[in-house]
């Protein structure tokens, strides 16, 4: 019955899924329980609320953007893969890279990517700060995304050194955005983003809050960024 309840939901953000995507979150699912056992990956194991408050939590982005036109997504400390590998279920035309700090996290990854026969994907184990210095990564993506990894001045310095000019960075947030993105507004301005759109929604059973930020890319990033990991997180951009 919850499954039936899950459909609808996508079909009101006009996702249509497949039987192969299905059993493709069904499988996720199942691999995240699994390895939740052995690491701390989720403190959210209910089926239910795993579907809701994961994977459709991060399928909201595709309200906010046309990711059907997006050929490359970056997602920056991707954790057990929200919201990157649920986009590439989706989207599987996408080239989707994770990067995550956490050696385990990206042992987790490749088993999942491996076991839902997910091609085109790359996981990094590696700072962010670090991959955004290496030109293949640098000012290249068309979207860079993340999710619950820190506030946004500290976002995006992490972000949006990796999105190509005119590409864009997607903060997903919950009901603190407002005040965080008034805070990242000198960040978004040194490192050449522009314009900040802001899309809001409710999860369906739980009705608890999520902002989404789109903020677009102007141009390259001035070569002083991104600054080293300590910097970043105690001296924010305009904040210190």
């Amino acid at each position: 019955m919850f499954l039936k309840e899950w459909e609808k939901w996508l079909e009101e953000i006009d996702l249509y899924l497949h039987d192969k995507q299905k059993d493709q979150f069904q499988r996720y699912y199942e691999t995240l329980i699994t390895w939740n056992e052995k690491m701390n990956l989720t403190g959210i194991t209910a089926k239910n609320e795993v579907y809701e408050k994961h994977f459709y939590d991060s399928l909201l982005a595709t309200c906010c953007y046309p990711f059907e036109n997006v050929h490359s997504l970056v997602d920056i400390g991707g954790g057990a893969g929200f919201p990157g590998v649920p986009l590439k279920i989706c989207f599987p035309h996408m080239q989707l890279t994770v990067i995550d700090a956490t050696k385990k996290r990206i042992q987790f990854l490749e088993h999942l990517v491996d076991h839902l026969s997910l091609e085109n994907v790359n996981l990094l184990h590696m700072r962010a700060e670090d991959a955004a210095r290496d030109e293949r990564h640098r000012d290249s993506y068309d979207v860079a995304i993340a999710r619950a990894v820190a506030k946004m001045p500290v976002l995006a310095e992490f972000c949006l050194p990796f999105v190509r000019k005119n590409g864009v960075w997607m903060a997903l947030k919950g009901k603190a955005g407002d005040e965080e993105r008034e805070m990242a507004a000198p960040a978004i301005r040194a490192l050449n983003g522009g314009k900040v759109d802001e899309h809001y929604f409710e999860l369906p059973t739980e009705a608890s809050d999520r902002h989404i930020y789109v903020v677009a890319k102007q141009n390259d990033t001035p070569r002083a960024y991104p600054r080293k990991p300590a910097t970043i997180k105690k001296q924010p951009l305009g904040l210190s």
